[in-house]
């Protein structure tokens, strides 16, 4: 008897989850990355491997060791071009530094931040380690993971519950990554919780509207807020709730009256609840806009950030850089516009990937 009622419960959370993707994927289309085939790099002609044969296997090492040590002093002349006017630390680099050097400096990471991950790896990298760029690699991305502060994902214990306040500026997504958060927690962790909204943003219709329908649809309460002294009252009518989530009205970051009214709300919470606030920010801005979008926003009490639009930019160490710099860790990633599949909880190991190599969806 039991287990004939569970069944329709599961039918329907995967009714709802194909229902909010459907919706979802009407708001925009997502393009993929597929990689191109590298087979005929991988699989050398008959010829070649004849030749490898031929070769004592201490020789063939030799050879490479030095064919590496020529490819990097090549990717030295074509891409750092050092000269007596260039800073110190860039005259010192050794020739199997360079490329790593050059990656990490075009992915948009402060240069401040660069010079001194550099000047650690040199200082710190066991000597017998520098053999080709590749090696250092592989020791830059270690120290770059241990470097990225990130706020792992747990979930509510018993006779608790967490109250998250998405903000940061106009259009950034903080609406569809509320609605993505509402389904993770419905339908996607260990257990169903239930999910409460509160919107806080009435200067945009159209995003009310969207909430309203994305709870119509995941059967979820909702509450509007429209005055400061209503806040409180919000969160006690949803009191029920395992997960509450916040939605806040878009701001510029030099919009002080909007800012200082979602301080006001937070300042009129009356309730036990400890409220986590959530700075939301697009991944395709420079690290200055991103240094400066925090800072104005600081005034709330940021607890974690979230970065959105991963799938839209090509440099990712603007990211690092605002991590490092305010010591705030991460907490999500949003790789698409995709309900709710495209919200991925945040790693230092993805970011760092696509910090080197590129975004790629599949190592999220």
């Amino acid at each position: 008897k039991p287990l004939s009622k569970q069944q329709p419960v599961k039918n329907e959370s995967q009714d709802v989850l194909y229902d909010i993707s459907n919706a979802a994927r009407q708001i925009s289309e997502i393009s993929k990355v597929v990689d191109d085939p590298l087979e005929k790099y991988m699989n050398p002609s008959s010829a070649q491997k004849s030749m490898a044969t031929a070769i004592e296997p201490q020789e063939l090492k030799e050879i490479k060791s030095e064919i590496n040590k020529l490819t990097d002093k090549v990717k030295i002349i074509q891409n750092m071009f050092w000269d007596e006017k260039a800073p110190d630390l860039e005259r010192q680099i050794p020739p199997e530094f360079a490329e790593i050097y050059r990656l990490a400096s075009q992915s948009g990471m402060n240069k401040e931040h660069l010079d001194m991950l550099m000047q650690i790896t040199l200082e710190h990298m066991p000597l017998k380690m520098r053999e080709n760029s590749a090696t250092v690699k592989r020791y830059f991305q270690t120290i770059l993971r241990k470097m990225v502060p990130i706020r792992r994902e747990s979930a509510p214990t018993v006779g608790t519950k967490k109250v998250i306040m998405l903000v940061g500026p106009t259009g950034v997504g903080k609406t569809t990554s509320i609605a993505k958060l509402a389904a993770r927690y419905s339908f996607l962790m260990e257990k169903k919780y239930k999910v409460g909204l509160v919107v806080l943003d009435t200067y945009r219709i159209g995003a009310v509207e969207q909430l309203m329908q994305y709870a119509r649809m995941m059967k979820l309460g909702i509450e509007t807020v429209v005055d400061p002294p209503e806040f409180s009252h919000a969160l006690d009518s949803l009191k029920y709730c395992d997960y509450i989530l916040i939605d806040t009205m878009g701001s510029s970051p030099y919009d002080k009256n909007k800012i200082e009214k979602i301080y006001e709300c937070l300042n009129a919470n009356t309730t036990e609840y400890n409220i986590d606030v959530v700075l939301v920010m697009p991944s395709s801005i420079k690290y200055e806009d991103l240094k400066v979008t925090y800072d104005n926003f600081s005034s709330l009490g940021i607890d974690t950030l979230m970065f959105t639009k991963l799938d839209e930019t090509m440099g990712f160490g603007n990211i690092f850089s605002l991590a490092y710099e305010t010591k705030k860790p991460i907490s999500y990633f949003s790789v698409g516009q995709e309900v709710p599949e495209d919200l991925v909880t945040a790693s230092s190991d993805f970011l760092v990937e696509c910090l080197l190599h590129g975004f790629n969806r599949s190592k999220a």
